[in-house]
């Protein structure tokens, strides 16, 4: 009875505790802004992939058994944790016996984890204290982090050695009792075997000290870890559960924006939403903590700190200030400064922000939104969709964007393209060729099957002006029915998005949909993974719904289907490698086609060390090809130019007119031109099919 009563005293203040806690971090969340959350179904699914199957951390195979061991194993020992606590409050003796030969599985394999889990945790230790791990280090890792991490873990090897004890002594003391084990403990009858004859007063006192030390360390565990980096213990398997299940290179449409460019296109259009009310702030996009949703608030709560993320940042890699880790860390630390003021006075002002006070705008326009971050995090926190509303709140309150992004602002609204060239010479690249145009087969009575959206770059820039061309050869070639634009064609307003100006970007889209929807447009074929993406992720958002088909998945389609035949010997004793786009790969998951028309080449195919998911970015995204690049130790181009030369290509295949122009300049830097080229793999196939000159 004396230990039902310590114990429930015991839980009763770690409850108490603990709600105090839970308290005042739910108080937080109600400063934030609202985040939509469906398809339950679809988030289960993610939930047991990710959370529970540790799916994200096997990219790292090796890291990630070690680190899946210790959490399945936990999952397992939480079993025993219940059981004691019933046991605790009830004056029983291990109550789930009655499970029969599930409790002995159960047991078991709790009884080795403890022992895996304790190796595992003196690996951990030795990693982060001895073996200068880069990923753990960073201008946001400050010294109490280190203390921090390194205080959980050993928490979390004195729960397993209490663990450990007490099934040893528990082992002990009733075989000199005379009594039956109830469970199974291989690993814990090993350990008994080295304590000889002990006595039973004394191995029912060392179980007793064990079982006591066990239950208060997890007591003490939970109430360390909110204040601690391991507080992603309980908020992983939510977090991930509520984690946006968009492909990657989606950004939330803001319905705000969507109203005032509707009222500026229409002046007798309705607002979507009523007005704010008097004295509310509407803000466009972050600027302090109390912006960001409920659900980046929750991302900040989940972060591991494990540097995962920061480890694969163009930017950061090549020695600038952006670390999408630090964002994640600064939102929660700045919810922590300004929180307790916001929830007396919601408007509490302390004359500091979020961005600039804790994140500076040279990290933000650093990032290049190729949600490396986001496809590395294990608990998948969307990086790149905070540092885009942060951009949003510089460009679209502030006018704060770099000189170079507020001239291809202006141009787009002017000329229909980020460059100051005459909307009229928007088809001058196709000179020569026989190109359809939308109007000219509506005015004859034909639809075609597919629009083909040349962009920007395949407009005017002088280097994938011959990728258009080379394109219009092959569909003309096999008598495609498509058509083009022509001069009614103008940006798709991706650029403006990625560099914050969302106004912009919804005036393009807006447009772009009225024209297309007047030609009862149903698929659009690009050669433009950022307009790809954008069309087949975001225009939906806007009432504009399309077929995408990016020209890598139309190339193989038809080589498949027999369509496309290639003469032999074009490649004969050349290594091609390709370089996956962001906007391919990792934001819509298309690796395949693009390697299928290559190896359909006669040539060889050789893989850089950072390929697929794992590629590099080209270093253009996010605006960033138009803009000078921030301060560090090289240009990201360079960095990605050095996998190629590394590989031994002769060849570097390209699918898109960004990665088109830093793979080419990479190679002037490097001084390759005479023995390395880079194609787009239109002009492969093209070449393969004899029709280049």
């Amino acid at each position: 009875m004396t230990k039902s009563i310590v114990f429930a005293i015991s839980i009763l203040i770690t409850l108490g505790v603990f709600s105090y806690t839970a308290f005042r971090i739910f108080r937080f969340f109600k400063l934030t802004k609202a985040y939509p959350v469906k398809d339950w179904g679809k988030r289960f699914v993610v939930m047991m992939k990710v959370a529970f199957g540790q799916t994200k951390i096997f990219r790292r195979p090796t890291l990630g058994l070690m680190h899946a061991l210790v959490w399945w194993g936990f999952i397992i020992i939480l079993i025993g944790s219940i059981e004691m606590i019933i046991d605790g409050l009830a004056g029983t003796d291990r109550v789930l016996s009655v499970l029969g030969p599930v409790y002995d599985i159960i047991t078991s394999l709790g009884d080795v984890f403890a022992l895996i889990i304790l190796l595992l945790i003196f690996a951990f230790l030795f990693r982060r204290l001895f073996m200068h791990i880069k990923r753990f280090s960073g201008i946001e890792m400050k010294h109490i982090s280190h203390m921090d991490a390194n205080f959980a873990l050993s928490l979390i090897g004195l729960l397993m050695v209490s663990l450990l004890g007490m099934n040893t002594f528990y082992i002990i003391y009733t075989h000199s009792a005379g009594h039956e084990i109830v469970g199974l403990f291989p690993v814990s009858s090993y350990i008994a075997g080295f304590f000889g004859e002990l006595s039973l007063e004394h191995a029912y006192l060392w179980h007793e000290i064990n079982w006591w030390s066990h239950i208060i360390w997890i007591f003490v565990f939970a109430n360390v870890l909110p204040y601690s980096k391991h507080f992603h213990v309980f908020m992983s398997v939510p977090n991930v559960f509520l984690s946006r299940l968009e492909p990657l290179g989606y950004l939330p449409n803001m319905p705000e924006i969507t109203d005032e460019v509707k009222l500026m296109m229409d002046p007798n259009a309705a607002f979507a939403d009523p007005p704010a009310e008097e004295g509310e702030i509407n803000r466009f996009g972050v600027l302090d903590a109390e912006d960001v949703t409920w659900k980046n608030y929750l991302d900040s709560l989940a972060c591991t700190e494990c540097g995962r993320c920061t480890d694969v940042c163009p930017a950061n890699v090549t020695g600038k200030l952006l670390s999408p880790r630090k964002i994640m860390m600064d939102l929660r630390a700045r919810m922590k400064e300004k929180g307790p003021g916001l929830v007396k006075d919601k408007n509490y002002s302390d004359e500091r922000s979020l961005v600039r006070s804790y994140i500076s705008e040279e990290e933000l326009w650093a990032c290049t939104t190729c949600n490396a971050c986001a496809q590395e995090c294990p608990v998948n926190i969307n990086h790149p969709s905070l540092i885009m509303d942060m951009r949003r709140y510089l460009v679209m309150e502030e006018s704060a964007a770099p000189g170079e992004l507020n001239a291809i602002f202006t141009n787009i609204e002017n000329n229909g393209a980020p460059w100051q060239f005459s909307p009229e010479d928007r088809m001058l690249w196709a000179e020569g060729l026989e190109v359809p145009v939308m109007a000219d087969m509506q005015a004859s009575g034909k639809t075609p099957e597919y629009l083909l959206w040349i962009g920007s770059s395949g407009a005017y820039d002088d280097r994938y002006k011959k990728v258009s061309k080379e394109f219009i050869k092959v569909l003309n070639h096999l008598n495609i029915d498509y058509a083009v634009l022509g001069t009614e064609e103008i940006d798709s307003g991706d650029v403006a998005r990625r560099a914050g100006n969302e106004m912009l970007f919804q005036m393009q889209a807006l447009m772009i949909i009225e024209t297309l929807n007047t030609y009862k447009v149903k698929k659009i074929l690009t050669a433009c993974p950022h307009d790809y993406n954008t069309f087949k992720n975001e225009y939906p958002d806007l009432g504009g719904d399309f077929e995408v088909i990016h020209h890598s998945q139309f190339l193989r389609d038809l080589i498949k289907e027999g369509e496309i035949k290639f003469t032999t010997g074009s490649f004969a004793d050349k290594k091609i490698t390709f370089h996956d786009p962001c906007y391919l790969g990792r934001a819509n998951r298309e690796y395949k086609a693009p390697r299928e028309v290559i190896t359909a080449l006669d040539s060889s195919m050789v893989e850089m060390k950072r390929n697929k998911s794992f590629a590099l970015c080209c270093g253009a995204g996010g605006g960033q090809m138009f803009k000078e690049a921030e301060k560090g130790d090289k240009e990201v181009f360079l960095e990605r130019i050095e996998d190629v030369i590394e590989c031994k290509a002769d060849i570097v295949a390209t699918a898109c007119p960004f990665c088109m122009v830093m793979m080419t300049d990479g190679i002037k830097y490097k001084n390759r031109e005479e023995d390395m080229k880079n194609y787009d793999i239109v002009e492969l196939v093209s070449m393969g099919m004899g029709l280049k000159d």
